[in-house]
């Protein structure tokens, strides 16, 4: 299946983990696909093992990198159809929520929402030349629905789910479909020397029995991005195993309790 032959695609934060995967993803569907990333040498090998794809150092934090990431890409490929934002930071909570400084929300919130809005307002104009094909994909979190921690990153993906409307509409007339997905628990690097919290939460949290993999997510983007999903904007789809839609715990408490 070659839904995406002749597109030009830009994926930040694409070294490793969901960024990655959806770059073979695309790719194996027969796009070209711009890697970025602010780590070189990781994104460099990630795009050395997909065919046709390119690579540069982006720091999503500064609009001057956005917007040169965008005229590469364009430059490399003759257009660009699709934007995966994909970059983020996330800072860990502080014992006390007072405690947390200004700088750990500024930094999450830059890197994680106003990230995706440099890149989005860089990649815009090429997007609605893309003959109606131009997509933007941003990558959420299940933070932005409930409470799993991390009060910065959730407050900013929560935010990237009100541009994902907003933006939706706006671009809308010109072409431009905005939709993002919200992913449970990945397993990513991450989660390196884990395995047992993984496992834990597999059999536990999720109704799936599992969590998530990087290709899990990637599968989303690809519908999203594509044609398959023409008529489909300003929506936040949930990738994440039944998480959100079925509370395990109430149930075993319940079934401990009276069992």
């Amino acid at each position: 299946m070659n839904r995406f032959e002749g597109y030009g695609v830009l994926i930040t934060g694409a070294a490793r983990g969901i960024g990655a995967a959806t770059a073979r993803r695309l790719a194996a569907e027969g796009a070209r696909v711009l890697l970025t990333d602010i780590d070189e040498q990781a994104v460099a090998k990630t795009a050395a093992d997909i065919p046709g794809a390119a690579h540069l150092v982006c720091d999503v934090g500064d609009q001057t990198q956005a917007d040169a990431a965008v005229a590469f890409a364009v430059d490399t490929f003759g257009r660009l159809d699709v934007l995966v934002n994909n970059a983020f930071a996330c800072s860990l909570d502080m014992d006390a929520f007072e405690d947390e400084p200004d700088t750990t929300w500024r930094l999450d919130l830059d890197i994680t929402l106003m990230g995706a809005v440099r890149c989005a307002r860089a990649a815009l104009p090429r997007l609605a030349e893309a003959d109606g094909r131009g997509a933007i994909v941003n990558i959420g979190s299940v933070n932005a629905e409930a409470d799993f921690g991390n009060h910065a990153y959730s407050a900013a993906k929560a935010g990237l789910a009100s541009l994902t409307r907003t933006l939706a509409g706006d671009v809308a007339q010109r072409g431009v479909r905005v939709n993002q997905i919200n992913p449970g628990t990945i397993r990513t690097a991450n989660w390196d020397g884990r395995e047992a919290v993984l496992s834990a939460l597999g059999s536990r949290a999720y109704p799936l029995g599992r969590v998530g993999e990087p290709d899990d997510i990637a599968a989303a983007v690809a519908f999203l991005a594509s044609r398959d999903a023409s008529w489909i904007t300003g929506t936040v789809l949930r990738v994440d195993g039944g998480l959100l839609a079925v509370n395990r715990m109430f149930a075993e408490i319940t079934a401990e309790v009276e069992g």
